[in-house]
Order: structure tokens, then sequence, then C-alpha cells
């Protein structure tokens, strides 16, 4: 059976123009794992309370991060993709849980070359019903419905594998400042319902309860062990918050904002939640995170990258497929 590989991150709008911008986010917002209430009453807040006035305000901050290539996400994302192949005889896909290239394109293109064993790689390190679950959840449902003669497999959560530490560990030694007072990890934030379905979710099947926020908590620290950081060196947040509901704590902004007045004035961020630069942390985080901490009276700002295409990122995504291709 011919082997491949699927990669998986989350997407982008085709533009920054609002019409595309929109339409991305009515196919993000409009998924069960993401917003998880009732079709109707998710129809109902999405096209009247979010989609009328939202993609113009995210319109503009996509394009205070749109290179002349397009989305950062999708390039990195793309680079990423033709450096695994390199290293790998077996195909390696690419594909977006929203929009383009669709999760359908990339598997259609992997099944054209022959494939039926394939493994798909959500780029997420952590686990959670709004990232990792749903791209399982539309592999599977395009498989039953188009492939049903391929084989699918799903690389592992790996918030916490040595690999993915080490390398995530000397990405933040390579741009933490010498006099930093604090490392903050700033990690995507998720309602706090999320959490308490995957509680439920691991009781009913007796399986450890791996909650998103203890998964992030963990990796921080072994993050903070790998670089020997003393505990009151460091720090973690959730960011990106969407409406009222109560959101996993503490929040990213407000911790932004309170910082400086509790002695912390050279401040360091990374996103673990992240493998790959995109709107979230470039202008979430390094921008508009940055004006708040300055403003607060902060003194500097020192944003550091995701992964992106580091080589021994990349490396290490090899070493992990190499094991499955020759399993």
């Amino acid at each position: 059976m011919s082997k491949g590989i699927l990669l998986v991150n989350l997407g982008s709008p085709d533009s920054t123009e609002v019409e595309d911008v929109r339409t991305y986010l009515r196919e993000f917002l409009m998924d069960g794992k993401v917003i998880d209430s009732p079709w109707l009453i998710r129809k109902i807040i999405v096209e009247l309370f979010i989609l009328p006035k939202r993609p113009i305000n995210s319109a503009e901050a996509y394009k205070k991060i749109w290179t002349k290539d397009g989305s950062p996400l999708i390039i990195y994302s793309k680079i990423l993709q033709q450096k695994v192949q390199e290293q790998l005889e077996i195909p390696v896909g690419l594909a977006m849980r929203y929009k383009n290239p669709s999760i359908e394109f990339g598997m259609q293109e992997l099944y054209d070359k022959g494939i039926r064993d394939l493994l798909v790689v959500p780029l997420y390190p952590q686990y959670t019903m709004s990232t990792t679950e749903t791209v399982a959840d539309k592999v599977l449902e395009i498989q039953k419905k188009k492939f049903k003669d391929i084989n699918v497999n799903f690389l592992k959560a790996f918030y916490k594998h040595p690999d993915y530490i080490k390398v995530l560990g000397d990405s933040i030694k390579e741009n933490l400042p010498a006099n930093y007072d604090k490392l903050l990890f700033s990690y995507h934030g998720i309602p706090e319902r999320h959490d308490k379905k995957a509680v439920r979710a691991a009781k009913v099947s007796k399986l450890p309860i791996e909650t998103y926020r203890n998964q992030c908590l963990e990796t921080t620290r072994l993050v903070a062990k790998y670089l020997e950081l003393p505990e009151d060196k460091y720090y973690t947040s959730f960011q990106s918050r969407l409406g009222k509901d109560p959101w996993i704590q503490p929040y990213t902004d407000e911790t932004l904002e309170h910082f400086p007045e509790k002695g912390v004035k050279n401040l360091a961020v990374c996103t673990p939640a992240f493998v790959a630069d995109c709107l979230e942390t470039l202008e979430e985080i390094s921008m508009e995170g940055k004006e708040e901490f300055l403003k607060a009276g902060g003194e500097q700002f020192t944003y550091i990258p995701c992964l992106n295409d580091r080589q021994d990122w990349i490396n290490t995504l090899v070493k992990w497929l190499n094991g499955w291709e020759n399993n």
C-alpha cells in the first residue's frame, strides 16, 4: 500500500479583501467545533453579530502582516512542505482546514499519485476540539465520501515530545534577550466549556484527562526545565478571546497590561500553540501586544518567532515521518 503524508494547518483568507475575509470567517466560525452551539444558534451569532463588522476589522489586521507573496501562514506552510518533501521519498501534501488549499484538494492530489495509506499531520502541538479534532473530523468525512479505500492515520499531539521541546527551547534561547525580566508563553485560548467537554469525554472513555490548558502548562513546564529557567522568570497566558463567554485564563491582554506595574519592564513573548507565524502571532502579539505592554509602562518587548521553516524543526518532522514510513 503506497504511503503519503498530508500536512494540515489552520488556513487564511485568499486575500485581504473584505469579502474574502468574510468568506474565510464564515467557514471558520460555522465549524461546530469552533463555536459549539446548535447550528441555528451558531448561524444567527455568525451572520447577525459577527460577519457584518468583524471582516472589516480583520481585513485591516491582515493587511498589516500580508506579504507580496500572500499570507505568512500559507508561505511558511508551503516552505515546510517543500523542505520536508526534499528529505522524504514518499509524497508530502499540504492542506488547510479552512479555505485553500482545502483538505479535499490535498487528499485528491495524493490519491491521484496512488496513495492509499495516509498519515495526516495536524500542525498543532496541543490537542483541542477546535484545532486537531476538527481536522480529523473533516479528513474522515471526506474519506468516507470520496476515498473509502484510503487508510487514514493521524500524528498525535506532540506538545510534550522531547524532540519538540528541544526545538522550541532552542528557538526561544536564540531569541531571548540577556536582560529579560519575564518570558511569557502565550497560547491560543479556548472557551472554558471546551476543556470541560474534554474532561467529561475522558471520564466516559476512561482515558487520562488531558485538557488543553493542562497540555499548554506542560509545554511551558518542560521548556522551562530544558532552559533551566527560574520559576519567577516565566509565565503562561491565553490569547484571542471571542465573545462574552469565559475563556481559559489568565488572559494575555490583561497580563500584558499588568506586567509593568509588577516590575516587568523587559518582556519576551513566545507563542507555542502555533508552529507558523500568522495573524494571531504577528498582529495580535508582536504588534498589538507590544503596543499594549509599552503603553502600560513596559520598556522593551521581544517577540520570539514561531518555528516556521527552522531547519531543526524540519529535521524533527522528517524524523517522525520517517519512523511512520518505515513501520
